[in-house]
């Protein structure tokens, strides 16, 4: 039998634990093809095939295998939402003619120093922002504009080397952490700093697909931050009913920066900062949202981000009907002290409240830190709630996290719920 479902080459899948949800669901519609570095284990009984690339960080490589994939088999549209890939990803859409082929859209998400050059040109509401080479040069913005600022790297996600500095000790003390934090596959610039104007007020995320330049939103996630004066991101809750979604203010920056930005086709996860003098951009990033957020989307409004994801990539207007009106909340745990080998992590399921998921992401012997060593890759379990309402759901968190005990490798007994 003819399978006539769009055939959608996915640029690398990530974590199993954090995207497998849109795989599953975009294979139930789609002809999934892969572009990996390696062959594929969790992913085989959602795809169609894959193609095993010498390099899955080399565009030429990733564009040839592309190229002879649709001479084959022709290709409705190319999906990436693996950060390091993001880019590469443009580059093959580029090659195969196929929306989102737009590679300087996406590098002025990618590289914050140019986001902030587009939305300066166009007027959009953010921070104050200077690249800095020296912590001299960050002394000397900070002079002019005040403090606290914030110190991040150019063009690295999930809130990794950013900090807060509220006096020039703590500016010239901490410089060197934005500076040297890295992870594999980044991107080098010999100028690698940007430093902010810090904004006071609520931050939130919003997950869009956008199409032919229409920026559709489907979820809002209320972001809690933990760790000061690191910006670590403990936890997230999605209000399929929350009011921002329908905020002309938020809306009109939202779109404002999708244009400055000249974004025209594929998802975005852009960070905003609700000022007392109006929302404005912390970043615009050219993927769907990390931490479960899109997940608990899902689970709150029924709006698919797998599938509204496929059909932007393919050229398609997404189905972004709600179906429910819940509430979708995530927490992540971490260890209390750096180094800390794990024993074991328990949890009572009787003591988890109704529709709650906790996931585990360390294994027994595994070194884990809180941040700032350990960051986001110090989390060793997660929960998610699902609820009628955002106190609801975080009670629910709190319960859970009640329920759950870390046993570190040297201790004979619990050595109490995890944070």
């Amino acid at each position: 039998m003819l399978d006539d479902r769009p055939h959608l080459l996915v640029v690398a899948t990530g974590l199993h634990i954090y995207r497998e949800y849109l795989l599953s669901s975009i294979g139930r519609s789609y002809r999934v093809h892969l572009l990996l570095g390696a062959e594929p284990t969790w992913e085989r009984q959602y795809v169609d095939g894959w193609t095993v690339v010498a390099d899955s960080l080399a565009r030429d490589d990733l564009c040839a295998a592309a190229r002879q994939l649709a001479q084959r088999d022709p290709v409705a549209g190319v999906l990436c939402w693996d950060e390091p890939r993001i880019l590469l990803s443009a580059h093959v859409a580029e090659a195969l003619g196929l929306p989102g082929g737009d590679p300087g859209m996406v590098l002025r998400c990618r590289d914050k120093h140019l986001t902030r050059l587009a939305l300066d040109a166009a007027g959009v509401p953010q921070a104050r922002s200077a690249l800095v080479a020296t912590a001299d040069e960050a002394l000397a913005f900070a002079e002019r504009t005040g403090y606290p600022v914030v110190l991040k790297p150019r063009a690295l996600a999930a809130s990794l080397g950013v900090v807060r500095a509220d006096n020039p000790e703590q500016l010239a003390e901490r410089f060197a952490f934005a500076r040297d934090t890295t992870v594999p596959g980044a991107w080098a610039y010999d100028v690698i700093v940007l430093v902010e104007q810090f904004l006071d007020g609520p931050e939130i995320s919003v997950d869009s697909a956008v199409h032919r330049g229409e920026v559709l939103p489907m979820f809002v996630a209320r972001k809690h931050l933990g760790y000061p004066p690191y910006f670590e991101e403990v936890g997230h809750v999605v209000d399929a009913a929350d009011p921002l979604l329908h905020d002309p203010r938020v809306l009109d920056v939202l779109d404002r920066a999708h244009r400055a930005i000249g974004f025209t086709d594929g998802m975005t996860h852009t960070e905003l900062k609700l000022t007392a003098d109006g929302p404005k951009i912390i970043e615009v990033n050219a993927r769907l949202g990390g931490d479960m957020i899109p997940y608990l989307g899902l689970r709150a409004s029924g709006i698919d981000p797998g599938l509204a994801a496929a059909a932007v990539s393919c050229g398609r207007r997404p189905d972004l009907t709600p179906d429910r009106r819940l509430v979708g909340a995530i927490r992540f745990h971490y260890v209390d002290a750096d180094d800390t080998t794990i024993g074991a992590i328990e949890v009572d399921p009787a003591a988890l409240p109704p529709d709650t998921e906790f996931v585990t992401l360390a294994r027994p012997g595994d070194v884990m830190s809180p941040p700032p060593k350990g960051s986001t890759f110090g989390r060793i379990a997660f929960t998610i709630a699902v609820a009628g309402s955002p106190p609801d759901a975080l009670a629910a968190l709190d319960a859970a996290e009640r329920a759950v005990v870390v046993r570190p490798a040297s201790a004979a007994h619990p050595a109490g719920a995890a944070s």
